[in-house]
């Protein structure tokens, strides 16, 4: 035995560092994973990864309240009632019994809450877990990614983030999906591919974390947009229109970070962008809709269970355009219906009234 597991660890990483290998081996031979959260997404992940049945996975939520009582109604009736969770699925609030000897922890906490979780409980995680982040935002005041953030307090050697259209309440009914699991780690991109991958969960690679990570975030802005576009029933050809030239300033900002302009064509990019825009589940499409609509913002966010990302990413983005004279007119006038409260319909007045210029 001792011989073959050392041939299948050559075989996997022949002339990788031996630390890194005995890595890959456990990710590889250790079925065990943990997804932080206890969300839509968070479930969504959980019931993808237990269709492995060798993998037992444990969701750790915050509320200790709430992990016993979706552990033993096995349904999360807050935010995925629709949908049982199969006996591999264990949810826990305890973050010690979350994380020992897991092989792959998937971080799926919204972008603003993400820093405490992670300075609460890094005692418990170490350096040497692979991390797969499927947050997509910015966080407000450092202007940081998600993989940035985990990296900073966690000291994590190994991280990859998973993005592209992928709604949680379809994953959860099986309809199919195809992402992309980014990392400037190939093997850790590649066991994320491998652990995800379903009949009806299609995982393309990447080495563009920032592209990725940046798309993700960028396309929830639009969505606010392409809401208020709904809101004030100015139709198709203006959504279309506003897509269109939000991938424009997706791509500049990306491009002005290091990202690869390709990145933007891609599913993390225009994928995720079309299905946020028009999906009756975009979360982000819902707080723009009803800003058209004439609703406040406090008065969108007091009715919604799950977090809007769009909303705070909409407010690191502008400020982050701002200081790196990032031209972004439809972030700009997205945000300032949000925190300035400019009418949505004489915010777009702003936009179709700008000079002419070529495409």
């Amino acid at each position: 035995m001792l011989v073959a597991c050392r041939q299948s660890r050559e075989l996997v990483q022949r002339d990788l560092p031996v630390q890194f290998a005995l890595e890959t081996d456990r990710l590889m031979t250790n079925r065990k994973i943990t997804v932080l959260g206890s969300g839509a997404m968070a479930t969504a992940c959980s019931l993808l990864l237990a269709e492995n049945a060798d993998h037992e996975i444990y969701m750790w939520a915050r509320s200790e309240d709430l992990a016993a009582i979706v552990e033993q109604t096995r349904v999360n009736h807050c935010l995925a009632p629709a949908t049982t969770l199969p006996a591999n699925v264990h949810v826990t609030g305890d973050m010690a019994v979350a994380i020992d000897q897991t092989s792959l922890l998937v971080a799926a906490i919204p972008t603003q809450f993400l820093r405490n979780v992670a300075l609460q409980h890094a005692k418990h995680i170490g350096p040497e877990v692979p991390i797969v982040s499927v947050i997509k935002g910015l966080e407000l005041g450092t202007f940081l990614r998600p993989t940035q953030i985990l990296t900073e307090v966690l000291h994590t050697r190994r991280i990859a983030v998973l993005s592209g259209p992928s709604h949680a309440e379809e994953i959860a009914q099986k309809l199919p999906a195809i992402v992309v699991a980014a990392s400037k780690d190939d093997q850790l991109a590649q066991d994320c591919q491998q652990v995800f991958t379903t009949e009806s969960f299609r995982v393309y690679t990447n080495s563009d974390v920032v592209g990725v990570e940046l798309a993700g975030a960028l396309k929830n802005v639009i969505a606010i947009a392409a809401g208020i576009c709904d809101g004030l029933g100015f139709g198709a050809n203006a959504k279309s229109a506003l897509l269109t030239r939000g991938l424009v300033e997706m791509i500049r900002f990306g491009s002005h970070f290091g990202a690869k302009p390709e990145t933007f064509m891609g599913l993390a990019g225009m994928g995720d962008l079309v299905t946020t825009c028009f999906s009756p589940y975009g979360r982000n499409r819902f707080v723009g809709e009803e800003l058209g609509r004439g609703k406040t913002l406090h008065e969108i966010m007091a009715s919604m269970k799950a977090v809007a990302e769009g909303v705070a990413t909409t407010r690191s983005v502008m400020q982050l355009a701002k200081r790196e004279q990032i031209e972004m007119p439809i972030t700009q006038e997205v945000f300032r219906i949000l925190y300035e409260g400019k009418p949505a319909r004489e915010a777009t007045t702003s936009l179709m009234l700008r000079p002419a210029k070529a495409e």
